[in-house]
């Protein structure tokens, strides 16, 4: 009894402290609800609770910064009523892994100071006797779970820190052993239901069935649910957030518009919906408004301390065949199936750093990661395409970008500086090369992005910002006098939709039998000028 009006007294004086705690958005660590402006994720979690009223055991494999810690705490949050929440995080060193009797008094010692049990629970699993194999530890968690009014889930974070051990593949194995007897033992002879966090699918994982064997996969954990719970962030979901901190602030911002423009950048990568929100409130002079969300996404892709995008491009620096292939899909017209199955994409599924598409077909995950990406391969062609800094201002005039001249020099460029190069080359690094010639230009005042949905039958749309104008570019490779009129068509019905007159429609064809427009110039087409050039 003292101990709960201890923990009473403890609620209640963080309460009061919390109403002299400003909220703000969090992007490092676990979120608290009472600390930080949140998406409301309610629906979510009742799906994941679905799978627990089941009695399944499960893994929530998400990429790095995917709100899995914070799923994992609001979890322990809404279950506690009704089951004994066990959480731990695998985050433990490597001592526990020196053996099986450290692996086991590790895994003890990690109960014992469980966040969430009572005295009384805590004491009956100390009072067990301490086990020194994974019999031993089978048999005090089947006392345990036993002992309980209420069924025991176990919820496990950072498993990563731990994949790659054999000794926590037994532990695994252990855990498995245990599900399958319960239909002879009992629900309550284990854990009702047990949840793995981390990047990886531990399902996937590669076991040695003997110490002498090559690893198999053979999981222990192949008596897993599969985890189909979207976790990313939608525009419904991301306005309750801004709902919430529009309450205090009062700024008057379009908060539909910008869930929307939020979720247009971010797909609702959860990290990277909280870190714009976090960089306008905090950095940008709370500018909530359609500038504000692409000055955002700026300081994202250039922060050279963040640890998604490091990790991003991290993996593709270490991983030869990741590189070719994300190089293929984004400048190179080369469109796959999204099937997980293939390695490859296995692996870019991991990472999120693409998903299903239109048609089932493999697209970049987010706009951020594909400004990311572009930035990195435009990086390593600046040597083939450096500018003077003398040039630049021929292209900007009072503030304005001069688009007609940015393409007449590109293609001029590509004339005098690629003659002799392989024409195979250049229909694949076109768009490339004008990414290239184009960041420069409107670096530090611009912005520009490639639209997700226009990145297939050759067809690359790019959407340029600069000095309150926009210009939308349709980047095309020849396929013939048919595809050229469809393309006129196409960007006639983008400007549409961005209430523009004019767009810009640059094909790249290098067919030596073809008769080339020698020149850029402007077309009427649906009402729209077009300025067309042939590259």
């Amino acid at each position: 009894m003292c101990c709960c009006i201890c923990s009473i007294k403890k609620i209640i004086i963080f309460a009061e402290n919390e109403i002299y705690m400003k909220k703000k958005f969090n992007t490092t660590g676990s979120c608290n609800p009472a600390q930080h402006y949140m998406v409301d994720t309610s629906r979510k979690l009742a799906q994941i609770e679905e799978y627990i009223e089941e009695g399944s055991y499960f893994t929530i494999n998400r990429a790095r910064q995917f709100g899995k810690t914070t799923t994992m705490d609001l979890l322990f949050d809404r279950l506690s009523d009704r089951y004994v929440v066990i959480l731990l995080s695998f985050e433990i060193g490597d001592t526990i892994f020196n053996s099986v009797k450290d692996f086991c008094y590790g895994f003890d010692d990690k109960v014992s100071n469980a966040f969430g049990l009572t005295s009384e629970q805590v004491a009956f699993w100390r009072n067990e006797m301490k086990s020194e194999s994974f019999e031993g530890l089978s048999a005090k968690i089947s006392a345990f779970c036993s002992e309980q009014s209420k069924p025991v889930i176990l919820l496990v974070d950072e498993v990563d820190k731990s994949t790659d051990n054999q000794l926590f593949l037994n532990f695994l194995g252990m855990l498995r052993n245990k599900y399958l007897e319960r239909s002879r033992r009992g629900m309550t002879s284990t854990f009702h239901s047990v949840i793995l966090a981390g990047v990886y699918d531990v399902k996937n994982l590669k076991i040695k069935l003997r110490p002498d064997e090559e690893r198999k996969y053979n999981s222990p954990w192949n008596i897993a649910t599969d985890f189909d719970v979207d976790m990313t962030f939608h525009p419904d979901e991301i306005i309750t957030m801004l709902n919430e901190y529009e309450a205090d602030y009062h700024t008057g911002m379009d908060k539909e518009f910008i869930s929307n423009e939020i979720y247009k950048y971010t797909s609702g990568y959860p990290f990277l919906v909280s870190k714009i929100c976090e960089l306008i409130d905090r950095k940008l002079e709370k500018d909530w408004s359609e500038r504000g969300v692409q000055e955002a996404v700026k300081v994202i892709e250039n922060d050279d301390e963040s640890t998604l995008i490091n990790s991003l491009t991290k993996n593709i620096e270490n991983d030869a065949e990741l590189k070719r292939f994300l190089k293929a899909i984004m400048l190179e017209d080369f469109t796959i199936e999204f099937n997980a199955n293939v390695p490859v994409i296995k692996k870019c599924k991991l990472y999120s750093i693409l998903k299903s598409g239109a048609d089932n077909k493999a697209v970049v995950h987010n706009v951020v990661f594909e400004r990311v990406l572009y930035n990195y391969f435009i990086t390593e062609e600046k040597l083939r395409l450096m500018m003077r800094d003398e040039q630049k201002s021929a292209y900007i005039q009072n503030g304005k970008l001069n688009m007609p001249y940015v393409i007449e020099r590109f293609q001029s460029l590509i004339r005098n500086e690629y003659r002799n190069t392989d024409n195979k080359f250049l229909e694949r690094q076109g768009r490339l090369l004008f990414l290239c010639f184009l960041k420069p230009i409107v670096n530090g005042t611009g912005f520009y992005y490639v639209e997700p949905e226009t990145r297939d039958g050759g067809r690359m749309d790019l959407v340029v910002s600069f000095g309150g104008e926009e210009f939308v570019i349709e980047l095309k490779i020849w396929r013939g006098e048919k595809y050229e009129v469809e393309g006129k068509v196409q960007l006639a019905e983008y400007l549409k939709t961005r209430n523009l007159s004019e767009g810009y429609l640059v094909t790249f064809s290098f067919l030596k039998n073809k008769t080339v427009q020698e020149e850029p110039e402007w077309v009427e087409h649906d009402g729209k000028r077009i300025y067309e050039a042939v590259i």
